[in-house]
Protein backbone atom coordinates (compact mmCIF):
# COMPACT_ATOMS: atom_id res chain seq x y z
CA UNK A 1 0.00 0.00 0.00
CA UNK A 2 1.63 3.23 -1.12
CA UNK A 3 1.31 6.50 0.80
CA UNK A 4 -0.40 9.32 -1.12
CA UNK A 5 1.68 12.20 -2.41
CA UNK A 6 1.58 14.36 0.69
CA UNK A 7 4.35 15.41 3.03
CA UNK A 8 4.01 13.81 6.43
CA UNK A 9 5.89 11.58 8.81
CA UNK A 10 4.93 8.14 10.06
CA UNK A 11 2.97 8.23 13.30
CA UNK A 12 4.80 6.93 16.35
CA UNK A 13 2.98 4.61 18.74
CA UNK A 14 2.05 6.08 22.12
CA UNK A 15 0.76 4.07 25.04
CA UNK A 16 -3.01 4.31 25.22
CA UNK A 17 -4.79 3.99 28.55
CA UNK A 18 -6.67 0.70 28.83
CA UNK A 19 -10.23 0.42 29.96
CA UNK A 20 -12.20 -2.76 30.38
CA UNK A 21 -15.82 -2.24 29.39
CA UNK A 22 -18.59 -4.55 30.61
CA UNK A 23 -21.71 -2.45 31.10
CA UNK A 24 -25.31 -3.58 30.67
CA UNK A 25 -26.92 -2.32 27.46
CA UNK A 26 -30.11 -0.28 27.74
CA UNK A 27 -32.64 0.49 25.06
CA UNK A 28 -32.70 4.27 25.50
CA UNK A 29 -30.75 6.60 23.22
CA UNK A 30 -28.47 9.27 24.75
CA UNK A 31 -28.47 12.98 23.98
CA UNK A 32 -25.15 12.61 22.18
CA UNK A 33 -26.53 10.79 19.15
CA UNK A 34 -29.46 11.20 16.79
CA UNK A 35 -31.11 7.79 16.42
CA UNK A 36 -33.56 6.73 13.72
CA UNK A 37 -34.34 3.05 13.30
CA UNK A 38 -31.22 2.16 15.27
CA UNK A 39 -29.05 4.50 13.23
CA UNK A 40 -26.68 6.59 15.33
CA UNK A 41 -25.10 9.72 13.90
CA UNK A 42 -22.24 11.67 15.45
CA UNK A 43 -21.08 15.03 14.11
CA UNK A 44 -17.74 16.36 15.31
CA UNK A 45 -16.88 20.00 15.83
CA UNK A 46 -15.74 22.40 18.53
CA UNK A 47 -19.28 22.65 19.95
CA UNK A 48 -19.92 18.89 20.28
CA UNK A 49 -16.43 17.77 21.30
CA UNK A 50 -17.05 18.15 25.04
CA UNK A 51 -20.14 15.92 24.95
CA UNK A 52 -18.07 13.08 23.45
CA UNK A 53 -15.20 13.29 25.92
CA UNK A 54 -16.77 10.95 28.47
CA UNK A 55 -19.42 8.24 28.68
CA UNK A 56 -21.28 9.12 31.89
CA UNK A 57 -24.18 6.75 31.32
CA UNK A 58 -22.84 4.41 28.63
CA UNK A 59 -26.27 3.58 27.25
CA UNK A 60 -26.94 1.87 23.96
CA UNK A 61 -25.86 4.26 21.23
CA UNK A 62 -23.63 6.39 23.44
CA UNK A 63 -20.53 7.56 21.59
CA UNK A 64 -17.33 8.82 23.19
CA UNK A 65 -13.63 9.30 22.56
CA UNK A 66 -11.52 6.80 24.47
CA UNK A 67 -9.25 7.99 27.26
CA UNK A 68 -5.92 9.21 25.93
CA UNK A 69 -7.33 10.73 22.75
CA UNK A 70 -5.63 14.13 22.39
CA UNK A 71 -8.00 16.05 20.12
CA UNK A 72 -8.25 19.38 18.36
CA UNK A 73 -11.60 20.53 17.01
CA UNK A 74 -12.66 22.91 14.26
CA UNK A 75 -15.92 24.13 12.81
CA UNK A 76 -16.74 20.72 11.32
CA UNK A 77 -14.04 18.23 12.33
CA UNK A 78 -11.80 16.75 15.00
CA UNK A 79 -8.17 15.84 14.44
CA UNK A 80 -5.07 14.88 16.39
CA UNK A 81 -1.33 14.50 16.05
CA UNK A 82 -1.67 10.95 17.39
CA UNK A 83 -4.03 8.03 16.77
CA UNK A 84 -7.38 8.50 18.50
CA UNK A 85 -10.27 6.17 19.25
CA UNK A 86 -14.03 6.68 19.12
CA UNK A 87 -16.37 4.06 20.60
CA UNK A 88 -20.12 3.49 20.49
CA UNK A 89 -21.92 1.25 22.97
CA UNK A 90 -23.60 -1.49 20.92
CA UNK A 91 -24.64 -5.14 21.31
CA UNK A 92 -23.24 -8.04 19.32
CA UNK A 93 -23.92 -7.97 15.60
CA UNK A 94 -22.89 -6.56 12.23
CA UNK A 95 -22.93 -2.80 11.68
CA UNK A 96 -22.69 -0.58 8.63
CA UNK A 97 -20.30 2.24 9.46
CA UNK A 98 -20.05 5.41 7.38
CA UNK A 99 -17.18 7.78 8.11
CA UNK A 100 -16.94 11.29 6.67
CA UNK A 101 -13.28 12.26 6.55
CA UNK A 102 -11.62 15.63 6.06
CA UNK A 103 -12.82 19.19 6.73
CA UNK A 104 -14.22 22.06 4.71
CA UNK A 105 -10.92 23.85 5.32
CA UNK A 106 -7.55 22.10 5.10
CA UNK A 107 -6.20 18.78 3.85
CA UNK A 108 -5.96 15.46 5.65
CA UNK A 109 -4.67 11.91 5.39
CA UNK A 110 -6.58 9.36 7.43
CA UNK A 111 -6.37 5.62 8.03
CA UNK A 112 -9.33 3.93 9.71
CA UNK A 113 -9.28 0.66 11.62
CA UNK A 114 -11.99 -0.92 13.76
CA UNK A 115 -12.21 -3.04 16.88
CA UNK A 116 -8.79 -4.70 17.29
CA UNK A 117 -6.79 -3.16 14.41
CA UNK A 118 -8.94 -4.40 11.52
CA UNK A 119 -8.01 -2.28 8.50
CA UNK A 120 -10.82 -0.64 6.53
CA UNK A 121 -9.53 2.63 5.06
CA UNK A 122 -5.85 3.15 4.20
CA UNK A 123 -4.28 6.57 3.62
CA UNK A 124 -7.35 8.40 2.38
CA UNK A 125 -6.27 11.88 1.31
CA UNK A 126 -8.75 14.74 1.24
CA UNK A 127 -7.79 17.90 -0.61
CA UNK A 128 -8.45 21.47 0.46
CA UNK A 129 -12.09 21.97 1.37
CA UNK A 130 -13.22 18.51 0.29
CA UNK A 131 -14.91 15.76 2.30
CA UNK A 132 -14.91 12.07 1.43
CA UNK A 133 -17.04 9.26 2.82
CA UNK A 134 -16.25 5.59 3.15
CA UNK A 135 -18.60 2.79 4.20
CA UNK A 136 -17.70 -0.61 5.63
CA UNK A 137 -19.12 -3.38 7.81
CA UNK A 138 -17.82 -4.04 11.32
CA UNK A 139 -18.59 -7.16 13.35
CA UNK A 140 -19.02 -6.79 17.12
CA UNK A 141 -19.00 -9.90 19.28
CA UNK A 142 -19.44 -11.01 22.88
CA UNK A 143 -18.20 -14.17 24.65
CA UNK A 144 -21.68 -15.43 25.57
CA UNK A 145 -22.96 -18.34 23.48
CA UNK A 146 -26.61 -18.02 22.56
CA UNK A 147 -29.10 -18.53 25.37
CA UNK A 148 -26.90 -21.07 27.14
CA UNK A 149 -24.73 -20.54 30.23
CA UNK A 150 -21.63 -21.25 28.12
CA UNK A 151 -19.04 -18.64 27.23
CA UNK A 152 -15.83 -18.61 25.24
CA UNK A 153 -12.98 -19.70 27.50
CA UNK A 154 -10.63 -16.74 27.38
CA UNK A 155 -6.88 -16.69 27.55
CA UNK A 156 -5.48 -14.08 29.91
CA UNK A 157 -4.60 -11.65 27.10
CA UNK A 158 -8.21 -11.66 25.94
CA UNK A 159 -9.16 -10.19 29.33
CA UNK A 160 -6.54 -7.45 29.12
CA UNK A 161 -4.75 -6.37 25.93
CA UNK A 162 -7.29 -8.06 23.64
CA UNK A 163 -10.41 -7.01 25.56
CA UNK A 164 -11.50 -4.62 22.81
CA UNK A 165 -12.23 -7.62 20.59
CA UNK A 166 -14.98 -8.85 22.92
CA UNK A 167 -16.49 -5.82 24.67
CA UNK A 168 -19.88 -4.05 24.52
CA UNK A 169 -18.86 -1.42 22.01
CA UNK A 170 -17.75 -0.77 18.46
CA UNK A 171 -14.42 1.06 18.43
CA UNK A 172 -12.98 3.04 15.52
CA UNK A 173 -9.32 4.04 15.33
CA UNK A 174 -8.30 7.11 13.31
CA UNK A 175 -4.60 7.48 12.52
CA UNK A 176 -2.02 8.61 9.94
CA UNK A 177 -0.08 11.86 9.63
CA UNK A 178 -3.19 14.07 9.77
CA UNK A 179 -6.28 12.04 10.67
CA UNK A 180 -9.41 14.19 10.38
CA UNK A 181 -13.01 13.07 10.83
CA UNK A 182 -16.16 15.12 10.38
CA UNK A 183 -18.91 12.59 11.12
CA UNK A 184 -19.66 8.94 11.85
CA UNK A 185 -22.92 7.06 11.37
CA UNK A 186 -23.62 3.49 12.46
CA UNK A 187 -26.61 1.24 11.83
CA UNK A 188 -27.43 -2.46 11.95
CA UNK A 189 -26.47 -4.37 8.80
CA UNK A 190 -28.30 -7.49 7.65
CA UNK A 191 -25.50 -8.91 5.53
CA UNK A 192 -23.76 -12.29 5.15
CA UNK A 193 -20.82 -12.97 7.47
CA UNK A 194 -17.45 -14.50 6.68
CA UNK A 195 -16.16 -16.08 9.90
CA UNK A 196 -12.47 -16.85 10.46
CA UNK A 197 -11.56 -19.85 12.59
CA UNK A 198 -7.82 -20.06 13.12
CA UNK A 199 -4.70 -19.44 15.17
CA UNK A 200 -2.24 -16.58 15.76
CA UNK A 201 -1.42 -16.21 12.07
CA UNK A 202 -5.01 -15.20 11.30
CA UNK A 203 -6.31 -13.66 14.53
CA UNK A 204 -6.68 -9.98 15.45
CA UNK A 205 -3.28 -9.31 17.02
CA UNK A 206 -3.51 -6.61 19.69
CA UNK A 207 -0.13 -4.90 19.47
CA UNK A 208 2.73 -3.97 17.19
CA UNK A 209 4.86 -5.39 15.69
CA UNK A 210 2.49 -8.37 15.26
CA UNK A 211 -0.31 -8.53 12.74
CA UNK A 212 -2.22 -11.11 10.70
CA UNK A 213 -3.87 -11.49 7.32
CA UNK A 214 -7.25 -11.64 9.10
CA UNK A 215 -6.78 -8.03 10.26
CA UNK A 216 -5.81 -6.76 6.82
CA UNK A 217 -8.25 -8.63 4.60
CA UNK A 218 -11.17 -6.48 5.77
CA UNK A 219 -9.85 -3.68 3.54
CA UNK A 220 -10.44 -5.75 0.39
CA UNK A 221 -14.19 -6.37 0.75
CA UNK A 222 -17.19 -4.27 -0.21
CA UNK A 223 -19.67 -3.12 2.46
CA UNK A 224 -21.89 -6.05 1.54
CA UNK A 225 -20.37 -8.60 3.91
CA UNK A 226 -18.98 -8.75 7.46
CA UNK A 227 -15.69 -10.33 8.51
CA UNK A 228 -15.94 -11.94 11.96
CA UNK A 229 -12.45 -12.95 13.02
CA UNK A 230 -12.86 -15.55 15.77
CA UNK A 231 -9.30 -16.86 15.53
CA UNK A 232 -7.02 -16.74 18.57
CA UNK A 233 -3.33 -17.21 19.24
CA UNK A 234 -2.15 -20.66 20.28
CA UNK A 235 -5.19 -22.50 18.95
CA UNK A 236 -5.36 -25.95 17.45
CA UNK A 237 -8.45 -27.35 15.79
CA UNK A 238 -8.96 -29.44 18.92
CA UNK A 239 -8.61 -26.55 21.39
CA UNK A 240 -10.90 -24.42 19.21
CA UNK A 241 -13.62 -26.92 20.12
CA UNK A 242 -12.54 -27.29 23.76
CA UNK A 243 -12.56 -23.54 24.44
CA UNK A 244 -16.06 -23.13 22.96
CA UNK A 245 -14.75 -20.98 20.11
CA UNK A 246 -16.32 -23.19 17.46
CA UNK A 247 -19.53 -23.32 19.51
CA UNK A 248 -19.54 -19.52 19.49
CA UNK A 249 -19.26 -19.42 15.71
CA UNK A 250 -22.00 -22.03 15.32
CA UNK A 251 -24.29 -20.08 17.68
CA UNK A 252 -24.36 -17.03 15.39
CA UNK A 253 -23.69 -18.45 11.92
CA UNK A 254 -26.64 -18.37 9.51
CA UNK A 255 -27.61 -19.90 6.22
CA UNK A 256 -25.68 -18.12 3.48
CA UNK A 257 -22.67 -17.35 5.69
CA UNK A 258 -19.10 -18.58 5.16
CA UNK A 259 -16.29 -19.76 7.40
CA UNK A 260 -12.57 -19.67 6.57
CA UNK A 261 -10.75 -22.46 8.45
CA UNK A 262 -6.97 -22.34 8.93
CA UNK A 263 -5.06 -24.38 11.52
CA UNK A 264 -1.85 -26.41 11.56
CA UNK A 265 0.98 -24.48 13.21
CA UNK A 266 0.06 -25.60 16.71
CA UNK A 267 -1.68 -28.86 15.76
CA UNK A 268 1.60 -30.37 14.62
CA UNK A 269 2.94 -30.13 18.19
CA UNK A 270 0.14 -32.22 19.73
CA UNK A 271 1.26 -35.58 21.07
CA UNK A 272 -0.48 -38.83 21.83
CA UNK A 273 -1.42 -42.16 20.38
CA UNK A 274 -3.04 -41.80 16.98
CA UNK A 275 -2.55 -38.01 16.91
CA UNK A 276 -1.43 -36.73 13.52
CA UNK A 277 -2.12 -34.78 10.35
CA UNK A 278 -4.17 -37.44 8.56
CA UNK A 279 -5.91 -38.70 11.71
CA UNK A 280 -7.07 -36.36 14.49
CA UNK A 281 -6.26 -33.08 12.70
CA UNK A 282 -8.05 -34.04 9.50
CA UNK A 283 -11.00 -35.42 11.48
CA UNK A 284 -11.39 -32.19 13.48
CA UNK A 285 -11.33 -30.09 10.31
CA UNK A 286 -13.87 -32.42 8.74
CA UNK A 287 -16.15 -31.94 11.74
CA UNK A 288 -15.94 -28.17 11.21
CA UNK A 289 -16.77 -28.58 7.55
CA UNK A 290 -19.77 -30.80 8.28
CA UNK A 291 -21.19 -28.62 11.04
CA UNK A 292 -20.84 -25.45 8.96
CA UNK A 293 -22.73 -27.14 6.14
CA UNK A 294 -25.42 -28.33 8.55
CA UNK A 295 -26.06 -24.66 9.36
CA UNK A 296 -26.39 -23.80 5.69
CA UNK A 297 -23.01 -22.08 5.58
CA UNK A 298 -20.11 -22.60 3.17
CA UNK A 299 -16.80 -23.77 4.64
CA UNK A 300 -13.55 -22.76 2.93
CA UNK A 301 -10.30 -24.48 3.91
CA UNK A 302 -6.97 -22.63 4.01
CA UNK A 303 -3.63 -24.41 4.20
CA UNK A 304 -1.31 -23.01 6.91
CA UNK A 305 1.33 -20.63 5.56
CA UNK A 306 4.99 -21.59 5.76
CA UNK A 307 7.37 -20.47 8.44
CA UNK A 308 10.47 -18.56 7.42
CA UNK A 309 12.79 -21.55 7.03
CA UNK A 310 15.20 -21.65 4.08
CA UNK A 311 17.76 -24.16 2.84
CA UNK A 312 21.19 -23.25 1.45
CA UNK A 313 19.74 -22.89 -2.04
CA UNK A 314 17.30 -20.19 -0.92
CA UNK A 315 14.26 -22.47 -1.05
CA UNK A 316 11.65 -22.64 1.70
CA UNK A 317 11.79 -25.89 3.63
CA UNK A 318 8.64 -27.63 4.81
CA UNK A 319 8.36 -27.04 8.57
CA UNK A 320 4.72 -28.17 8.73
CA UNK A 321 5.08 -31.83 7.81
CA UNK A 322 1.93 -33.48 6.44
CA UNK A 323 -0.49 -30.86 7.75
CA UNK A 324 -0.86 -28.81 4.55
CA UNK A 325 -1.29 -32.05 2.58
CA UNK A 326 -4.00 -33.20 4.98
CA UNK A 327 -5.96 -29.99 4.32
CA UNK A 328 -5.65 -30.45 0.56
CA UNK A 329 -6.79 -34.07 0.84
CA UNK A 330 -9.84 -33.14 2.91
CA UNK A 331 -10.76 -30.40 0.45
CA UNK A 332 -10.57 -32.87 -2.42
CA UNK A 333 -12.50 -35.62 -0.65
CA UNK A 334 -15.30 -33.38 0.64
CA UNK A 335 -15.29 -30.96 -2.31
CA UNK A 336 -14.54 -28.01 -0.07
CA UNK A 337 -13.25 -24.77 -1.63
CA UNK A 338 -9.53 -24.41 -0.91
CA UNK A 339 -7.12 -21.48 -0.61
CA UNK A 340 -3.59 -22.87 -0.75
CA UNK A 341 -1.84 -20.25 1.36
CA UNK A 342 0.94 -22.71 2.09
CA UNK A 343 1.92 -22.79 -1.58
CA UNK A 344 1.49 -19.04 -2.07
CA UNK A 345 3.53 -18.17 1.03
CA UNK A 346 6.38 -20.33 -0.30
CA UNK A 347 6.25 -18.38 -3.54
CA UNK A 348 6.25 -14.97 -1.88
CA UNK A 349 8.99 -15.85 0.65
CA UNK A 350 11.26 -17.18 -2.08
CA UNK A 351 10.56 -14.16 -4.27
CA UNK A 352 11.96 -11.95 -1.51
CA UNK A 353 14.72 -14.38 -0.55
CA UNK A 354 16.15 -15.45 2.83
CA UNK A 355 17.07 -11.87 3.77
CA UNK A 356 14.32 -9.81 2.16
CA UNK A 357 11.58 -12.09 3.50
CA UNK A 358 12.52 -11.03 7.01
CA UNK A 359 10.55 -7.83 6.46
CA UNK A 360 7.41 -9.94 6.24
CA UNK A 361 7.87 -11.06 9.84
CA UNK A 362 7.72 -9.37 13.25
CA UNK A 363 11.27 -8.81 14.45
CA UNK A 364 13.17 -12.07 14.90
CA UNK A 365 9.95 -14.12 14.82
CA UNK A 366 9.82 -16.61 11.93
CA UNK A 367 6.13 -17.50 12.32
CA UNK A 368 4.22 -14.30 13.06
CA UNK A 369 4.01 -11.49 10.58
CA UNK A 370 4.55 -7.75 10.51
CA UNK A 371 2.01 -5.28 9.13
CA UNK A 372 3.72 -5.57 5.74
CA UNK A 373 3.78 -9.36 5.84
CA UNK A 374 0.16 -9.70 6.89
CA UNK A 375 -0.92 -7.28 4.17
CA UNK A 376 0.91 -9.31 1.53
CA UNK A 377 -0.57 -12.56 2.86
CA UNK A 378 -4.03 -10.99 2.81
CA UNK A 379 -3.38 -10.25 -0.85
CA UNK A 380 -2.44 -13.90 -1.31
CA UNK A 381 -5.76 -14.96 0.23
CA UNK A 382 -7.59 -12.57 -2.11
CA UNK A 383 -5.56 -13.96 -5.03
CA UNK A 384 -6.64 -17.47 -4.01
CA UNK A 385 -10.28 -16.38 -3.81
CA UNK A 386 -10.14 -14.90 -7.30
CA UNK A 387 -8.10 -17.68 -8.87
CA UNK A 388 -10.41 -20.35 -7.49
CA UNK A 389 -13.53 -18.33 -8.33
CA UNK A 390 -14.70 -19.01 -4.78
CA UNK A 391 -18.23 -18.01 -3.76
CA UNK A 392 -16.99 -15.06 -1.66
CA UNK A 393 -15.29 -13.50 -4.71
CA UNK A 394 -18.52 -11.58 -5.38
CA UNK A 395 -17.92 -9.57 -2.20
CA UNK A 396 -14.45 -8.32 -3.17
CA UNK A 397 -14.04 -4.70 -4.18
CA UNK A 398 -14.21 -4.28 -7.94
CA UNK A 399 -11.29 -1.86 -8.16
CA UNK A 400 -8.64 -4.10 -6.58
CA UNK A 401 -5.33 -4.13 -8.41
CA UNK A 402 -4.02 -7.44 -9.72
CA UNK A 403 -1.54 -9.30 -7.55
CA UNK A 404 1.01 -12.05 -8.18
CA UNK A 405 2.61 -13.81 -5.16
CA UNK A 406 5.79 -14.15 -7.22
CA UNK A 407 5.97 -10.34 -7.41
CA UNK A 408 5.17 -9.00 -3.94
CA UNK A 409 4.79 -5.29 -3.33
CA UNK A 410 8.13 -3.60 -2.52
CA UNK A 411 8.60 -2.99 1.18
CA UNK A 412 9.70 0.58 0.48
CA UNK A 413 6.28 1.47 -0.92
CA UNK A 414 4.35 0.04 2.01
CA UNK A 415 3.31 2.21 4.93
CA UNK A 416 0.38 1.41 7.16
CA UNK A 417 0.60 3.73 10.20
CA UNK A 418 1.83 2.16 13.40
CA UNK A 419 -0.65 1.58 16.19
CA UNK A 420 -0.01 3.20 19.57
CA UNK A 421 0.55 -0.02 21.53
CA UNK A 422 3.54 -2.30 21.10
CA UNK A 423 4.91 -5.36 22.89
CA UNK A 424 8.01 -7.52 23.07
CA UNK A 425 5.95 -10.55 24.09
CA UNK A 426 5.34 -12.97 21.24
CA UNK A 427 1.84 -14.30 20.55
CA UNK A 428 0.89 -17.73 21.85
CA UNK A 429 1.96 -20.49 19.48
CA UNK A 430 4.74 -20.61 16.92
Amino acid sequence: MSRPNISCSRSEGNKRLKRLFALALLASVPFSARAANEKFTFEFNSKTLTSYQHAPSAKRGDGFFEAGSELKAGADFVTSDKPFFFSVVLPEGNYRVKVTLGATHGTSVTTVKAELRRLFVAHLETSQGKLQTRTFIVNVRRPEIGDTDQVVKFKERERTSEARAWDDKLTLEFSDCKPTVSAVSIERADVPTIFIAGDSTSTDQAKEPYNSWGQMITAFFKPDVAIANNGESGETARSFFAENRWAKVMSVIRQGDYVLIQFGHNDQKEKGEGVGAFTTYKAELERMVNEAREHGATPILITPMNRRTFDKQGKVTNSLGDFPAAVRKLAEEQRVPLIDLNAMSKTIYEALGPEGSGKLFAGDDHTHHSDYGSYELAKCVVYGIRKGNLPIAKFLKSDLASFDPARPDPFGKFDIPLDPDSTSIKPYGS
